[in-house]
């Protein structure tokens, strides 16, 4: 890897984790609180980030400038999906979320992310059999309609979203806490409106895309720190059939060869500065058991789904979505309903509210 693409992710990887933690921006974070407030200025900072960086993202992919990630779908797909959401659903967080909270100094979010690395691992014994199952052909919207239609496509599905939003909080009569006015966002210091979140964001996406070749992912970093630390232990990991061919060379290198752990690193590095900076950098050491054991099944489940649909809420949401393929909104939606459905399970075994920082 040539030097200047590492420092590309490094400033990628520090803006991602700056801004996520000053706008409080998460995927789980906006789901759980239109699954159970109603509100939906989350999602609808989602769109419009999906709608900043699409028509830079498609243009390039049909140039052939950078590649995309269009990935076919089946049942491993699905049910790594489900399970996800699941797992996101008990955590609080997503993959990201999990890496700004835990930068920002969440100790639950750290034993998360330990246990999301381990999933990583486990999902990756397994994915020779659920891809054993059989596979639908992927569906790309660059290639079947060009960068026009295509753009197009994902607005018209971004703008469904947005006015379902904006309907059902007025049918609902929603009343959600105000955000930060967008005149009040301070950039060093933070808060930030979710729309400048989802600004930023949008050009951490089109830097990786630019400098790296491809669409913004985190959760195949975990997986590899997991099988380094299995190997160490004596595992045989390296001899698994997820590892075979380009993924053991991945073994063989040192992690900092390795773009998706420079970004994540960076990440985690940039909501640490965010957090201190607003004077919010304080590890909570007695957490209860229902913090740990949610945060630790929350995490194997992440883990595990990631590995089997492509991705998280960054890699096959977002990655999927901004690449022209269908598979990011199949994705989106397998996530969500087994999300929603999730919170609606005992209170005793969720975790509905994030104990130092929002995702």
């Amino acid at each position: 890897m040539e030097s200047y693409t590492r420092i590309w992710a490094v400033l990628a990887g520090f803006l991602a984790g700056f801004a996520l933690y000053h706008a409080a921006f998460g995927f789980a974070g906006g789901w759980r609180r239109f699954v159970t407030e109603g509100s939906g200025r989350g999602i609808r900072a989602q769109m419009l980030l999906i709608a900043l960086v699409v028509p830079v993202s498609f243009t390039l992919i049909a140039a052939g400038k950078t590649g995309g990630w269009v990935v076919p779908v089946g049942p491993g797909f699905l049910f790594g999906a489900a399970v996800f959401g699941i797992g996101m659903s008990l955590a609080g967080s997503c993959a990201s979320g999990t890496l700004f909270v835990a930068g920002g100094g969440s100790t639950r979010m750290m034993i998360a992310l330990a246990a999301f690395i381990t999933g990583s691992v486990l999902g990756t014994a397994h994915v020779p059999f659920w891809l054993g199952l059989g596979q639908v052909a992927p569906v790309s919207f660059v290639r079947n309609f060009g960068v026009g239609g295509a753009v197009a496509i994902t607005y018209a599905i971004c703008g469904a979203l947005v006015v379902l939003t904006l309907w059902l909080e007025r049918k609902w009569n929603v009343q959600s806490a105000p955000a930060p006015r967008l005149r009040d966002t301070r950039l060093l210091r933070g808060p930030w409106h979710p729309w400048v979140g989802s600004v930023a964001l949008a050009i951490v996406c089109i830097m990786i895309f630019v400098t790296l070749r491809r669409p913004w992912g985190v959760t195949e970093a975990f997986a590899l720190w997991g099988a380094k630390v299995g190997i160490a232990a004596g595992l045989p990991i390296d001899q698994w059939t997820y590892w075979s061919g380009g993924r053991s060379r991945q073994l063989e290198a040192t992690v900092l060869s390795h773009t998706t752990s420079i970004l994540n690193f960076a990440l985690i590095a940039g909501a640490f500065c965010a957090s201190a900076v607003q004077g919010r950098f304080k590890p909570v050491l007695n957490l209860s058991t229902k913090d740990v054991v949610t945060a630790v099944i929350g995490g194997l489940l992440m883990g595990y789904g990631a590995r089997l649909s492509s991705g998280c809420n960054i890699g096959a949401f977002l990655g999927g979505v901004t690449s022209g393929s269908l598979h990011g909104w199949i994705w989106a939606l397998t996530a969500f309903l087994s999300f929603a459905a999730a919170l609606r399970l005992p209170p005793m075994l969720m975790m509905r509210r994030l104990q130092n920082a929002p995702s």
